[in-house]
């Protein structure tokens, strides 16, 4: 091994940079050059010994030896061309004329090397090439026609040699020939064995990256038919092989999808360019995957045509080789950002909205409260006399409360988002600041000629909240409710103690919602119809500020609409925001005032326990 490593190193420098990227041709070129190569070398150094041993060749002998050194000229054009048939055409030309020279020379077509005109088109048979050989069987034949024509012209000269010695070189001749064919043979075999061995080896790199890469391999039809799936395709779809192939794996391409799946394949196949897809795949889900309703999942297919050239399959109807993964995360997370997206958008035109609605709230006020006072100011000039100043300096302290109000709900809210809104709970009677909130909007009410009802119970339990946010989460909703009547309409305010919590109950016949705006009622500075002509004043803050504080008191906000018809809004809080939680059972704090609450819900109601407090004109 270690004596020949150098030299096979040496041979394998010769090889042509075009043939060193294929094994097979690889070896094909170094079974073709060293054989040559070693034998013109060897027949160089036999020249000397061949001089000392006959004295002065002769012209024929010379003639020979020169012809030998033809085979590492072939060598030498094939290392530095590559081009594998044309090295064998020359070198079959090359033997060609060496035999028929030494034919000519020795008898004609009767001469022991005319033998060697058969080992002609056996040698080009490693070529693995039908033109060569034809080329190669073409110079033995019309060698072998020469040299019978010239016999029989009497042009060749006679060869001087017995009956014996031309038996004797007749045998020389034929075992000779039958030894250069057995290393021909020896060395067909050789490549074939090569080229099995890369084969196998090649199938079996194949067939270990089929088994163990994740991404599916399918071959297809034209049609879309699955010739072959890879291994992986178990894990992708739930399913076994066999079951995809034919139109198996399009019976589990989703119904909307299907066009896109079948265009990319045709495209791939009748136009042979590179195709991209993705589609959404039924998959046969365990058992986790099946509680979860994953039905489909996402795949990115890439496909192009199969070159059946190189693939060594027969021409006939173009396929399509297809690579697909498993995307639905990527395609989820697509969808986050597209969400995430849109929310930032809503954001986005709720901020210039918001701007848009606070330079209203803001100005109109301001205008007010710069425009009155400056008639105070000058009051002598324009002879205002004591009940105008009055109606002057109360419209001043109007547009000053509202502008009071409309910073201390942006306040509010920029502390519920950022959750530094802290609640205070106290024992309250709920029932005593219900009443109260009703008392501070019934002259408005009454201004706009709308009907203020409150139906509240003999008597409610106390609760544990904070009173402030309490107030005000009832001042916004039934404030919310008069501002959105149309006068002759009516806005009822209810309250129920009920076991786990109370509820208050906001109604009203106003203009009501539609069921477009009802998903964004509640989001920060979101006004239905919002716009600077709008009727009713307000910054889209009331109904997120009453969710907020809803939510941090552990209650529940629900509301429904109907357009034209009305709203009603129910507030949950537990009996105690500090230790009871959503749906859950009331702590020892709250324990007596939910007893009694119990109690109530046991015993009916006579129809006169409620009250009926009318905020009328």
């Amino acid at each position: 091994m270690g004596l020949f490593k150098p030299i096979r190193d040496y041979v394998d420098t010769l090889v042509h940079p075009s043939a060193q990227r294929d094994a097979l041709t690889a070896s094909r070129h170094r079974a073709f050059i060293a054989p040559r190569l070693l034998g013109s070398i060897a027949a160089l150094a036999a020249l000397p010994l061949y001089i000392a041993m006959r004295g002065v060749p002769s012209v024929l002998e010379v003639l020979v030896f020169a012809w030998l050194v033809l085979p590492m000229l072939t060598a030498y054009y094939l290392s530095r061309t590559g081009q594998y048939e044309s090295a064998h055409v020359l070198s079959a030309l090359a033997l060609t004329g060496l035999v028929t020279a030494v034919a000519a020379g020795t008898g004609g077509i009767s001469s022991f090397a005319a033998i060697w005109l058969v080992i002609v088109p056996l040698e080009a048979s490693l070529s693995a090439s039908r033109r060569v050989v034809a080329l190669a069987s073409t110079f033995a034949l019309a060698a072998a026609g020469l040299l019978q024509l010239l016999g029989h012209a009497g042009m060749l000269p006679n060869p001087g040699t017995t009956g014996e010695e031309a038996g004797a070189l007749a045998a020389l001749g034929v075992i000779s020939a039958a030894l250069y064919a057995t290393g021909l043979a020896l060395g067909a075999e050789s490549l074939a064995r090569t080229s099995f061995w890369l084969l196998y080896a090649e199938e079996d790199r194949y067939r270990l990256l089929a088994r163990n890469m994740t991404d599916v391999i399918t071959r297809h039809a034209r049609n879309g038919a699955v010739l072959f799936a890879s291994p992986a395709a178990e894990t992708l779809f739930g399913a076994k092989v066999s079951d995809l192939h034919g139109h198996r794996l399009f019976d589990r391409v989703h119904v909307a999808d299907r066009p896109a799946y079948l265009t990319a394949l045709a495209d791939a196949a009748s136009l042979g360019e590179a195709r991209s897809v993705e589609f959404r795949v039924r998959r046969d889900p365990d058992a986790s995957e099946a509680a979860a309703g994953n039905a489909f999942v996402w795949v990115e297919m890439r496909c192009r045509k199969v070159d059946q050239s190189s693939a060594g399959v027969a021409t006939g109807e173009p396929e399509v080789v297809a690579v697909m993964r498993d995307v639905t995360e990527r395609k989820n997370q697509e969808e986050a950002l597209e969400r995430a997206r849109a929310e930032a958008d809503h954001a986005n035109a709720a901020k210039v909205k918001f701007l848009a609605n606070m330079s209203h709230e803001l100005r109109t006020p301001l205008n007010a409260i710069i425009g009155f006072s400056d008639m105070l100011i000058n009051e002598e000039r324009m002879r205002l006399d004591g009940p105008r100043r009055r109606e002057y300096a109360k419209l001043i302290n109007d547009s000053g409360n509202h502008l009071l109000a409309v910073v201390n709900g942006i306040l509010d809210m920029s502390k519920l988002e950022t959750g530094d809104f802290e609640i205070s709970p106290e024992p309250f009677a709920p029932a005593q600041v219900i009443g109260n909130c009703c008392d501070l909007l019934a002259l408005k009410a009454r201004e706009q000629g709308i009907e203020l009802l409150l139906k509240l119970p003999e008597s409610l339990p106390e609760i544990i909240a904070d009173k402030r946010c309490f107030k005000q989460i009832l001042l916004n909703l039934i404030a919310n409710a008069v501002k959105f009547t149309e006068r002759g309409g009516r806005v009822t305010v209810t309250a129920a103690a009920e076991i786990p919590e109370i509820v208050v109950t906001v109604a009203d016949t106003g203009v009501g919602i539609s069921a477009e705006d009802m998903p964004k009622i509640g989001r920060p500075f979101f006004q239905a119809k919002g716009a600077y002509d709008r009727r009713h004043d307000g910054t889209g803050l009331g109904l997120s500020i009453v969710r907020g504080l809803v939510t941090l008191h552990g209650g529940e906000f629900e509301m429904t609409s109907r357009l034209g018809q009305g709203t009603s809004v129910s507030v949950r809080l537990p009996w105690n925001c500090e230790t009871t939680k959503p749906a859950g059972k009331p702590s020892n704090v709250a324990r007596p005032a939910f007893e009694r609450a119990q109690e109530q819900a046991a015993v009916p109601a006579p129809s006169q326990a409620e009250v009926s407090i009318k905020k009328t004109a």
